[in-house]
């Protein structure tokens, strides 16, 4: 595709029926307006505009290689844009320094794909340590609040285990665990059912929903599992190759005559799916 016109908020841009804008400037947590974001000369994001809303679950849906994990870590604050701005809370993450964007932060929990645990602390370890380096909290307390967040992931129990002792999904409640410890207003998450079996998966979603009605939070999703999805979300914007192509609803979103979007859905390879291999037959032969 030559062009990729952006979505107006509250609208899936091709479905060719606009819905009543999701947000006002009020109720907006997070305000995406025209990144664009290089990896040297070659360009990931181009111009990408999405508000997501207090309270709502926005998954972002994607392939590998769309973008969606690089626009969440500039969310977080763990890359920086080329041009554009983000707004979270109102304020321009892109243009503040360290120590302002840092109270910020406290705001915002993140559960990284590959949990991101300290191999040599324990779990309960783990969940403690921002509460250890962004409070002044008793060492009571923060065992208290510790065993609560290790609690709600349904890892009660669990406290002196290592990371290593423990299984691919209860290492990802461990990781969500961490990231509820300092009761972020906002949270996002990194292909939560990444390498994880069905069943597994599934109960990581059905933690996702339960978090947002408990904690009433701003929930952002990444992943490519269609399945996931359309059960967590309230919204769903689609990237494809750096360009956002659509943003609405689940029922929208389904409903898509857009062709990027229908190939993703539909599990349609692309055409030229097999170039890799053809080159590679042709140096063997």
């Amino acid at each position: 595709m030559s062009a990729h016109p952006q979505p107006t908020p509250g609208s899936l841009h091709d479905s060719g029926h606009a819905t009543p804008p999701a947000s006002t400037s009020r109720d907006v947590t997070i305000g995406v307006h025209n990144v664009v974001t290089h990896y040297g000369q070659r360009e990931v994001l181009h111009k990408i505009s999405l508000d997501i809303c207090r309270g709502e679950t926005m998954v972002i849906l994607g392939g590998s290689g769309s973008g969606k994990s690089t626009l969440i870590r500039h969310i977080v604050g763990l890359e920086k844009v080329t041009s554009g701005e983000i707004l979270v809370f109102g304020k321009n993450i892109c243009g503040l320094r360290e120590k302002e964007f840092n109270q910020i932060r406290k705001k915002i929990g993140m559960s990284f794909q590959g949990s991101a645990l300290f191999n040599s602390l324990t779990i309960a370890e783990n969940v403690a340590l921002p509460l250890r380096e962004h409070t002044e909290l008793e060492d009571s307390t923060i065992k208290i609040m510790t065993r609560i967040k290790l609690e709600s992931v349904g890892l009660a129990g669990f406290e002196d285990y290592f990371p290593s002792q423990l299984s691919g999904g209860m290492k990802k409640r461990a990781g969500i665990a961490r990231a509820l410890a300092m009761d972020p207003e906002i949270l996002l998450f990194d292909e939560p059912s990444a390498g994880l079996d069905p069943v597994i998966a599934a109960g990581i979603d059905d933690l996702i929903l339960k978090l947002k009605q408990a904690f009433q939070m701003t929930i952002v999703v990444v992943t490519h599992e269609l399945a996931s999805a359309f059960l967590i979300a309230d919204r769903i914007t689609v990237l494809d190759k750096g360009h956002l192509i659509a943003t609405g609803t689940t029922e929208e979103v389904r409903a898509s005559t857009h062709p990027r979007v229908r190939q993703f859905l539909d599990r349609i390879p692309d055409q030229d799916a097999g170039g890799a291999e053809k080159y590679l037959d042709s140096l063997l032969n």
